[in-house]
């Protein structure tokens, strides 16, 4: 039986996973593995991880199981659980063990970001949303010292909360509701850096009326298309990108030094992701998800 790892969501058909994993997995040697696309929502969530056999060596999570796969699970890293998603699953010891390395992958992307474009690393910040990869986002930017973020969204209550995550890791929000418009724009001025963990399209109201400074740091974790029209705002004033690829790579890498035990070339990893995204953008409209 050939062992095999899979990215599951839903939709899944389009995620990039595989072209990283596989990338990675053939710059480390490892041969004979089959890493697969699998179709998985909440309902079928159950069983299919109850199906999980001796052949299997992770999964990569995406939405919409990034929460809900969690009290299946037989541990959980403490990352994982203060953040409250979990994006990566690997079998250990008979057991299943879930970790969250979208935290590594944002804040390795703002690094990056910051060492190429000659900035200093921030020390405030703006995050775009209020579910899952926002609390990652909060979790990052607490590896980056900064503890006080401000948090922009239509609501904040409800399961998977970034509130209840920013609790949790110990950092403060200050929250503020989409629909005030000045005030979100008073944030982005104020903030070193803003992420943008919203879907394609949802922060275009926003890019038309926010006044990026030069050497003003964007994460927009959308990067099919890659030119958003938040990211072309941020170019047009001087700001520095942070590559939402970026953070694909950076958080594939970490998921395969966890499945295979070995850390891959993340170079390796970009450049086969480039090839991808190109050979897609020729063909017409991508996949968005990880």
């Amino acid at each position: 039986m050939s062992a095999w790892a899979a990215v599951i969501g839903s939709p899944i058909a389009h995620s990039l996973s595989p072209v990283i994993h596989r990338a990675a997995w053939g710059q480390l040697g490892i041969d004979g593995w089959d890493y697969r696309r699998v179709e998985v929502g909440e309902e079928s969530l159950p069983s299919f991880v109850a199906g999980l056999d001796d052949s299997f060596r992770g999964l990569s999570v995406t939405m919409p199981c990034k929460q809900a796969i969690m009290p299946l699970l037989d541990a959980i890293d403490p990352l994982a659980s203060a953040v409250g998603a979990v994006n990566t699953v690997v079998p250990s010891a008979g057991m299943l063990a879930g970790f969250n390395t979208d935290v590594t992958g944002i804040a390795s992307s703002i690094r990056r970001a910051c060492t190429e474009g000659g900035v200093p690393m921030p020390s405030s910040a703006l995050v775009l949303g209020a579910r899952a990869t926002a609390s990652s986002a909060l979790a990052a930017l607490g590896e980056l010292g900064i503890t006080t973020s401000c948090v922009a969204a239509r609501r904040f209550g409800g399961p998977g909360s970034v509130i209840a995550a920013a609790s949790r890791l110990g950092v403060n929000v200050e929250q503020v509701m989409w629909a005030d418009t000045a005030s979100v724009q008073r944030a982005a001025r104020a903030a070193d850096v803003i992420i943008s963990t919203l879907p394609a399209g949802v922060a275009d109201p926003f890019a038309q009326a926010v006044a990026p400074r030069e050497g003003q740091v964007l994460l927009d974790v959308v990067y099919s298309p890659r030119r958003t029209a938040l990211r072309s705002a941020f170019e047009r004033a001087g700001g520095v990108i942070a590559e939402g690829t970026d953070m694909l790579v950076y958080q594939g890498a970490a998921q395969v030094q966890l499945m295979t035990g070995h850390s891959p070339d993340p170079s390796v990893m970009r450049h086969a992701l480039e090839e991808e995204l190109e050979r897609r953008a020729r063909q017409g409209p991508g996949g968005r998800r990880p």
